[in-house]
Parts: C-alpha cells; sequence; structure tokens
C-alpha cells in the first residue's frame, strides 16, 4: 500500500501542478490534517477485530505520529463538537514528563497533529486533555501502576512499552481500565527490546501490529542522522533493534545477552600483540550445508593475564559450494589482518581440514584443535571473559552476536549448529585462555 503523499511525490511536476490547482481554498487548508493521505503503511491501523495494535520501529520510524494520529480518528467527530468513538482515554509514558513533553507537546504530539479548530484543552493541574466535543484524555506514568487501579478508559495510546522498569505490573492495570464502550481498544508504539511484557502481548490473537525500520521515514529525518546511525550501529544487534525495528529475543538461561554485547562495541583497537583466524569446518559443503564458521580476533598482551584484553575484529564465516572456498576465505582473513595462526576445529574432518587448508596455502601457520568437551562447556569460560568486560567487538558482527545471545547452559537455542560461536570459542581460547594457564603454570610457562 502507498501513500497519496508518496504518489503525488513521485509523479510528473505537470501532475503535481495539476494535483494543487484543482484543490479548494478549504482543501488547501486541510491536507496537512488528513493523515490518511500521508500516512506509511505502518501508520495505519490494521482492519479486523483487535484490542491491541502494536506498532514496531526504528528510531524515528514515525511511531510517535502514528500514536497521535490514531488518539484523533477515536476522539474525532464529523464535526469540531461531535462526539467520536472514544470519550475517555489513558496516555501513557515510562514518566509523566515523557507523556507531555513527546506524546502531547512534542512535534509528532497530539497537539501538533490536531487542527485548530479540533485541538483540546491541556488542563496542567489535573494532567487531562480535553476536546471541543468533550472528550477527555488523562496521563500516567507507567512508573506508578498503582495509580491506575479506579480509572477507567476506553482508549489508550502506550508508548515505548517495551523500557518501562514495570511494564508487566502498569500493562496488567491498564487492562482492567480498559472496559468502556462497545470495542476499547489500545495502540502501542514502541522500539521492540526483549522484554516479557512485549513478547506476551504480541503473542495474543488479540494483538495485531505492524511494523518500519528507520529508513521507512528518511524522507522526514535529517540526512545526517541516517547517515551517522548507519555508521555507527549498522551491523550490529543493536542496529538490528534501534534503526530496523527487530525484535531480537533473549533466550533463557542464554551465556551472552543482547545489552552486554551492545556495551562491548567500539570503532578501533589498538595494535594486537597476536591475532588469529578460527574455523569451525562444516561437516559437508554443499547447498544447505552448514555454514562454515570463520571468526578473527586479536589479543593485547600487556601485564598479568588478568589485564589482557581481546578484540573480536570480524566474522566472514559462509556457505560453501567446496571446502577450498572456505579455506580460502580464511586464508584471505589471515592476509587481511595479519593474523599469526590459522586455528580449526577438527572433530569432523580430521586430516581432511588441514590438506583443504594447505591446498590453498602450503606454508601457513596452522594448528588443529579437537573438541573434547561438549559445546557449551567450552563457551562458558569464554563467556566469563566478556562478564568479566575483557572481550570487545567491533561494530558489524551482528550474525555473530545474534547466535551467541542463543547458545544457553542448556545447548543451543537457534537453528542448525552454532558454527559463528564454536569459530569465536576457539579463537579466544587459543588467544586468551590457553595461554593465561600457561603463565600461571611455571612448569609449562615456557611451552
Amino acid at each position: 500500500m502507498t501513500s497519496g503523499a508518496s504518489l503525488i511525490a513521485s509523479a510528473p511536476r505537470l501532475t503535481q501542478i495539476e494535483f494543487i490547482n484543482g484543490l479548494t481554498e478549504a482543501q488547501v487548508a486541510a491536507l496537512p490534517y488528513m493523515f490518511a493521505f500521508w500516512a506509511l503503511p505502518h501508520q495505519l491501523p490494521p482492519v479486523g477485530d483487535w484490542r491491541t495494535w502494536v506498532i514496531l520501529g526504528g528510531r524515528g520510524a514515525g511511531k510517535t505520529r502514528a500514536g497521535a494520529e490514531w488518539v484523533r480518528t477515536m476522539v474525532e467527530g464529523p464535526r469540531p463538537t461531535v462526539p467520536g468513538r472514544a470519550r475517555r482515554l489513558a496516555i501513557v509514558a515510562e514518566t509523566m514528563d515523557q507523556a507531555r513533553e513527546v506524546m502531547v507537546f512534542g512535534e509528532s504530539g497530539i497537539m501538533a497533529v490536531c487542527p485548530p479548530d479540533r485541538r483540546p484543552d491541556w488542563i496542567a493541574t489535573r494532567r487531562l486533555l480535553v476536546w471541543p466535543n468533550g472528550a477527555q484524555a488523562q496521563l500516567f506514568s507507567a512508573h506508578e501502576p498503582e495509580s491506575l487501579r479506579g480509572p477507567q478508559f476506553d482508549a489508550l495510546w502506550a508508548d515505548e512499552l517495551a523500557k518501562w522498569r514495570k511494564a508487566g505490573d502498569t500493562w496488567d492495570m491498564l487492562q482492567f481500565g480498559l472496559r468502556l464502550g462497545d470495542h476499547p481498544q489500545a495502540c502501542v508504539t514502541t522500539t521492540p527490546r526483549r522484554t516479557a511484557a512485549l513478547r506476551e502481548l504480541l503473542a495474543l490473537d488479540s494483538t495485531v501490529q505492524t511494523h518500519a525500520p528507520t529508513q521507512a521515514n528518511r524522507a522526514n529525518l535529517a540526512q545526517s542522522f541516517l547517515t551517522e546511525i548507519e555508521a555507527r550501529y549498522a551491523g550490529t544487534s543493536l542496529g538490528r533493534q534501534e534503526i530496523d525495528g527487530a525484535l531480537l529475543d533473549d533466550v533463557e538461561g542464554a551465556l551472552w545477552g543482547t545489552d552486554q554485547l551492545a556495551n562491548l562495541q567500539t570503532d578501533h583497537h589498538p595494535v594486537c600483540t597476536r591475532v588469529v583466524v578460527a574455523i569451525d569446518p562444516p561437516g559437508t559443503s554443499h547447498k544447505g550445508s552448514d555454514e562454515c564458521g570463520i571468526v578473527v580476533a586479536g589479543v593485547v598482551m600487556e601485564g598479568p593475564p588478568q589485564d589482557w584484553r581481546a578484540y573480536v575484529l570480524a566474522d566472514v564465516s559462509m556457505s560453501a559450494a567446496r571446502p577450498t572456498d572456505w579455506a580460502r576465505a580464511a586464508i584471505d582473513a589471515m592476509d587481511r589482518f595479519g593474523a599469526d595462526r590459522l586455528v580449526a576445529e577438527v572433530n569432523q574432518g580430521g586430516d581432511m581440514v588441514e590438506a583443504v587448508i594447505r591446498q590453498v596455502d602450503p606454508l601457513v601457520s596452522y594448528r588443529s584443535v579437537h573438541a573434547s568437551k561438549g559445546k557449551v562447556a567450552r563457551a562458558e569460560p569464554i563467556a566469563a571473559l566478556y562478564e568479566q568486560g575483557r572481550v570487545q567487538h567491533l561494530r558489524g558482527l551482528a550474525q555473530l552476536e545474534d547466535q551467541m545471545c542463543q547458545m544457553t547452559t542448556q545447548g543451543f537455542a537457534g537453528r542448525g549448529s552454532p558454527d559463528r560461536v564454536d569459530a569465536l570459542v576457539w579463537a579466544l581460547y587459543d588467544l586468551m585462555v590457553e595461554p593465561a594457564q600457561k603463565w600461571r603454570n611455571p612448569s609449562i610457562r615456557g611451552l
């Protein structure tokens, strides 16, 4: 579905002029407030008998405008003094300041989108909006779920529910209050985050959703903003959440979390003492087989082992039609990052793995490793390094990070095999764990 504004914007110049000249003075005055004409597809409510409409979107995707315009459709009648579908509404944000400054008085808030003859009055002492037709909207803070015991309403707009600290309790209270009229409804506008309240809401049959990335609303955003966030966050899990508006699921018992990894992002790294490329080869090489995990990491060894810092530099994992394809990709990564060694797990391929690699480069510095423990047991000491803040990621490792967040104490919760995580574990084991063991044991320090 394409908006009327998009059709006009993409039309020839002559068609645009004819369209504007064909409007009456009243139509020209009304056009800015005809949201159905301007709206992007994700900003319009889905058809059907739903109770809650959730708008998931990246930063700046137009969620607030969509929520404010939905309030208009619920409140306004055919004329300014004629009642609409809703008479008593709740407007809820994480804090009262956010409800007032963003949802009511923000650039895309209720006051900004309402036509002058239908604009509500703001009664600050009561935290209340009152429309010319008598409809009222009360502002609430999600920090105070108990304040929602008693109030009742026929429509609700909740903003950024996924970041409410007391989301579950507040949403429960709101549902008890959303009971007036023939068909009370709620609109939730939020950037997705892994919260139980949002996941449970989306799982309900009575919930519908629309979704859009930040780029969907690029015509209304500064190009410098788009350039900056793409440069900083594209290709990261945080970028997928905050720019693409994707709901990334944290798995119960996961060894790594999205927020944890987001705090370990860096744009630069110091000169590394050592760099390795680690490979987790697939059991087969054909269309549909598991990927070959290929991860590049480096370490700065200054002082005792507790002061060492590791950097995950690249993830060049790939699906390969032939074994020599992944071998060549690994050798290329060694050349590009100046790696000292190629580390490869050989549980599935045995001597064949080294033979394939030496077909590409007979003189490559190579070490084979054999997994004597399960994947979880191998990953846990590496996860501990992350907990200690001793590993950082260069940006652009979203697929690796997604796999990491699905690696749990009970095994891998994702699809297929965690090839990227396995390669990461071998790289950091070679750089951090094994050298630290040698350091602490004088009898093998010289090995």
